[in-house]
């Protein structure tokens, strides 16, 4: 779990979610992700991928989740 939950953008309704941590946000990057490639999106998806398997840290894996989400321009 993360410190500080990240809210994205969800759908053009403007709804959100909040992701809490590294496995939530891994998903949604798999899942749901507006844009996928780009160095952003290549690094958190590295980053949350390590701290979901215990070999990162989630304030890492948080902090490139957040600037992915800016990036791709769902950052609430």
């Amino acid at each position: 779990m993360w410190d500080e939950p990240v809210e994205v953008v969800i759908g053009p309704d403007d709804h959100f979610k909040s992701i809490r941590g590294s496995r939530e946000a891994l998903a949604y990057l798999m899942t749901c992700w507006p844009q996928k490639g780009g160095d952003s999106f290549a690094l958190a998806k590295r980053a949350c991928m390590e701290a979901a398997e215990g070999r990162g840290d989630p304030s890492t894996a948080a902090s490139a989740f957040r600037a992915a989400a800016n990036d791709a321009g769902i950052l609430r």
